[in-house]
């Protein structure tokens, strides 16, 4: 006989196949604004005891939302590296290898699910309406049904607010790998079919409030062994003339540009000029040289070489001219090398000045958390970790960026697969609390291992062959139909963005102070980038004042 144990969640839980579902805490009462994705899971649990498996058991959708509402499978993935072997900081989930819910995939089977006998899954639940729908309260069900019996329900009230969110103004980027996409559809770079799945890449990365794109003018440099080279994803042709002068073609980076701008990406990210960790060398650059194409500039050219200025100097000004065209050279940024130690100061400095002269009134900015390249004037606008974030804030630098990276064991915010959601989410509410004005990650979707010493499918190693624990590398999976698919992390990120949003909006209405009291709420007085709520029940506390308030206002 079956049995079906079945309720709404909060899309804040991370539930495990072995989870026992009396305690994952239930919630039948969500509320969203007009313009807003309201998501929440539905888990469940089946009992049979004759132990077989019911497979494309029918479900189905009532009430008026339902034609506005996705249901997407929970998968498990396996996570072997679920945080570093040293004592971690801040509250886990789990720390044991095994299988992770991170996955969210289209349903296996058309509107129906798989009923394994004693495991715990959950069902993915997003309502987006249009902006003129009534507001007011509304029932969702979401039925199972097995030989014209309903062995489970799960019920829930959902409350739209007479509101929209303000546009999103935080500046996001997750590093864009176009050669990760290639090489994991074995596509050629740049193909029709590589440019329908970067497409979907990008939809999916807006939708999910990331605005700002790595455009792979050159091949980035990033994670690449000394000597070792990723696919060439270079978007702008170079030639080499006789009078060794350089011409340079466009014709593809306006492509990645109309895709972007019709994506809805606002702003544009040039790779580093020069490598990472130190900037000793250069990016690999493709030259076409008496007709034939050849690697002119990498590992093996000096940073500061004679040829390499040549090129910037001839370089960058015809780039910055292709975007001023469109209207778009101040919604540029620009890199030197990411992440310099403070013994390269001197030498980031010399890099830097390679490139400045041509940059004036452009944004230069750097992922990097030693104060001194900031007081010393080499850079004005430095990007630092989290955990360094209250340094750079109290030495008073302006429209400071902040970024994390490595699985979080500084027990600040991060994405790792074995953190609670919450902790993942919190960072919309640091963000705001702090006027950061840009938020900056590594991995929207690196597929490679450490170093890309080769490829790794992300489904078997999302840790990248043991390099930083699971769920730091990406946020999106490789989907088989060539889409995007995405994470729950990926949405947690998401609503920590509409959490902005939704404080901002907050703030118009009454006020600066009164959103920095409503933040504290629940606290113990204090909230920064090490100490938060851990509790999901804060940050949605916090998203029903702000709708109670609205609604009363």
């Amino acid at each position: 006989m079956l049995t079906l144990s079945i309720k709404t969640v909060s899309s804040l839980e991370k539930c495990f196949w072995d989870d026992d579902l009396a305690s994952i805490p239930e919630k039948k009462e969500f509320v969203m604004l007009k313009n807003e994705r309201l998501s929440f899971q539905v888990v469940y649990r089946a009992q049979d005891d004759s132990r077989n498996i019911s497979r494309a058991t029918p479900i189905s959708l009532s009430g008026e939302l339902a034609p506005y509402t996705t249901v997407r499978l929970v998968g498990n993935v396996l996570n072997m590296y679920p945080t570093y072997n040293v004592p971690f900081e801040g509250e886990l989930i789990r720390t044991d290898p095994g299988a992770y819910p991170d996955l969210l995939r289209p349903l296996t089977y058309p509107n129906a699910i798989s009923l394994p006998n004693g495991q715990t899954l959950s069902l993915f639940v997003d309502i987006e309406l249009p902006e003129d729908f009534p507001a007011g309260e509304y029932p969702f069900a979401l039925t199972v049904t097995k030989k014209g019996e309903v062995p489970g329900e799960a019920t829930a009230t959902v409350r739209v607010i007479d509101a929209l969110l303000p546009p999103q103004t935080l500046i996001h980027t997750e590093w864009f790998y176009t050669d990760c996409i290639a090489n994991y559809y074995h596509t050629k770079a740049f193909s029709e079919a590589h440019w329908r799945v970067i497409e979907s890449y990008m939809r999916t990365a807006v939708k999910n409030g990331i605005n700002m794109i790595l455009t792979p003018v050159f091949t980035p440099e990033l994670d690449t062994h000394v000597g070792g080279e990723r696919l060439t994803t270079q978007l702008v042709d170079i030639e080499l003339l006789e009078d060794h002068s350089y011409r340079f073609t466009f014709d593809k980076l306006h492509r990645f540009i109309d895709l972007a701008l019709s994506s809805g990406v606002r702003y544009f990210e040039i790779p580093h000029f020069f490598t990472q960790w130190g900037a000793k060398a250069t990016p690999k650059i493709v030259v076409k040289v008496k007709g034939r194409k050849r690697k002119y500039f990498g590992w093996h050219t000096d940073a500061l070489s004679e040829e390499y200025r040549r090129f910037l100097a001839a370089f960058i000004p015809a780039l910055v001219g292709e975007f001023k065209k469109r209207g778009l050279d101040h919604n540029c940024y620009y890199h030197v090398s990411d992440e310099p130690g403070h013994t390269m100061l001197s030498h980031y400095a010399a890099c830097k000045e390679r490139i400045a002269p041509y940059l004036e009134g452009y944004p230069i900015i750097d992922a990097m958390s030693n104060l001194d390249f900031y007081k010393e004037g080499v850079l004005e606008k430095p990007v630092p970790n989290t955990r360094s974030a209250m340094t750079f804030i109290e030495a008073g630098v302006k429209d400071l960026w902040v970024y994390y990276c490595g699985g979080g064991n500084a027990g600040v915010s991060d994405r790792s697969l074995s953190m609670p959601l919450a902790r993942t989410r919190i960072l919309g509410v640091q963000l705001y609390l702090y006027r950061i004005a840009g938020f900056l990650h590594w991995g929207y979707n690196f597929y490679n291992t450490w170093l890309s010493y080769g490829e790794l499918d992300p489904y078997a190693s999302p840790e990248g062959g043991y390099f930083n624990p699971a769920g730091d590398c990406f946020l999106v999976y490789p989907g088989t139909d060539g889409k995007a698919w995405e994470s729950l992390r990926l949405n947690a990120l998401r609503e920590a963005m509409d959490d902005i949003r939704a404080l901002t909006l907050y703030e118009e209405r009454f006020g600066r102070e009164a959103t920095e009291r409503l933040i504290l709420e629940g606290t113990d007085g204090r909230l920064d980038f090490t100490h938060y709520p851990t509790d999901p029940a804060y940050l949605i506390t916090l998203r029903e004042k702000i709708a109670a308030a609205l609604s009363d206002s």
